[in-house]
């Protein structure tokens, strides 16, 4: 059985190693940004979106455990509008696979049935097919598509 649990301040510290560096390839891997700003620019988003991290209010970060395990992280935000918003997911590498994706997505529409919200929404790279398939397995519709086509120099 799963539980989300708050993050700690060392489980924050650890977290935020990891999600700068992972936002950075994501959006390097999906040709928003070039290598040589992806990190700062990835550090500034995160600073700015939790300023007082772990803490920050009306952001909700959680380790997710199996039993004593910890096995990933999930982190929702209370927008307007009573809507809630998953910045982030992450199972670790070696407990992927084994569904624990799945069972923390549905705990956390119990958490944000608690704080009252009427939906969440969230965001997944195009690039990431297996989030993709998740996501629509339970539930979660595309609301827009951002397209791009990346142009070569033939001069």
């Amino acid at each position: 059985m799963i539980q989300l649990k708050p993050m700690t301040s060392t489980e924050f510290d650890s977290y935020y190693k990891h999600s700068v560096q992972h936002y950075a390839e994501e959006k390097i891997a999906s040709g928003n940004w070039n290598k040589e700003e992806a990190y700062q620019k990835s550090r500034e988003e995160l600073e700015h979106l939790l300023p007082d991290r772990e803490k920050t209010k009306n952001h909700y970060l959680y380790t997710i455990y199996d039993d004593e395990q910890p096995v990933g992280i999930i982190w929702l935000a209370e927008r307007a509008n009573k809507t809630g918003f998953i910045y982030d997911i992450h199972i670790s590498d070696q407990f992927q696979g084994q569904g624990y994706g799945k069972k923390a997505m549905n705990e956390i529409e119990n958490v944000a049935k608690d704080l009252g919200l009427v939906k969440i929404e969230l965001h997944v790279f195009g690039h990431n097919q297996p989030a993709r398939s998740l996501y629509e397995k339970l539930g979660y519709e595309e609301t827009n598509i951002h397209m791009a086509k990346r142009l070569t120099d033939n001069r």
